[in-house]
């Protein structure tokens, strides 16, 4: 069976997203950001090869919107009542389908190399190891892979604190899991890393092109 690719992403809706680039940006200028990035995803994703592209969204009443952004993607709706609990959520129902291996990554990192996806799911579907996570500069993680389903890498988790990358992989050395980490990425949360964004994509913007023609309009801002 195939690696499951997921992204995980919460529906762009003015006042819904990005909130914490509001201001300098306008609720609706967040929300456009935030599609720019999530299609730039679902792209990236769907150049992988030997996957099954998924994204599992938010709110469930979405559904209609992700059809139109994800054609051809499985999507599945996330269930929990914080991050820990959907995403062991999604690991469950991906893996009880059969996928060999199942990766969950995140819509804020737009110009990820698509080489460090594809790394995660050879590295997920060899075998070799357990555990695959991409950590991000904030101490958090932008991709976590898993062949089987393991609890103590979601319950209890300090989200959203620089603490969630050490302490998921101190969980998966207490249970003997292997692991392997990618090269580390930088997601975009603030107004300083979409200035940090600009400045990366005016030399690259096949990296994330629909957000790089966003982000060099005209700006109020």
């Amino acid at each position: 069976m195939s690696v499951a690719v997921a992204i995980v992403a919460k529906a762009p809706r003015s006042g819904a997203v990005k909130t914490r680039l509001c201001p300098p940006l306008r609720p609706r200028e967040a929300a456009a950001l935030a599609r720019c990035f999530l299609r730039d995803k679902i792209a990236q994703v769907r150049g992988l090869s030997g996957v099954t592209p998924v994204v599992a969204f938010t709110p469930t009443g979405e559904r209609p919107l992700f059809e139109r952004l994800a054609p051809g993607f499985t999507l599945i709706p996330q269930r929990g009542p914080d991050l820990g609990s959907r995403l062991r959520s999604l690991f469950a129902t991906l893996l009880r389908r059969g996928h060999r291996a199942a990766l969950a990554i995140d819509s804020d990192t737009p110009t990820l190399p698509p080489m460090l996806l594809q790394r995660a799911i050879d590295l997920a579907a060899s075998g070799d190891v357990d555990l695959v996570l991409g950590p991000a500069e904030d101490g958090g993680y932008y991709l976590i892979g898993v062949r089987a389903d393991h609890p103590a890498l979601f319950d209890a988790i300090p989200w959203s604190t620089p603490s969630v990358l050490e302490t998921t992989l101190t969980r998966a050395r207490a249970a003997g899991l292997r692991s392997a980490c990618l090269a580390t990425w930088f997601d975009v949360d603030t107004p300083e890393d979409v200035a940090r964004l600009r400045a990366s994509l005016r030399d690259t913007p096949h990296a994330a092109p629909l957000t790089s023609r966003w982000l060099t309009r005209p700006l109020a801002w």
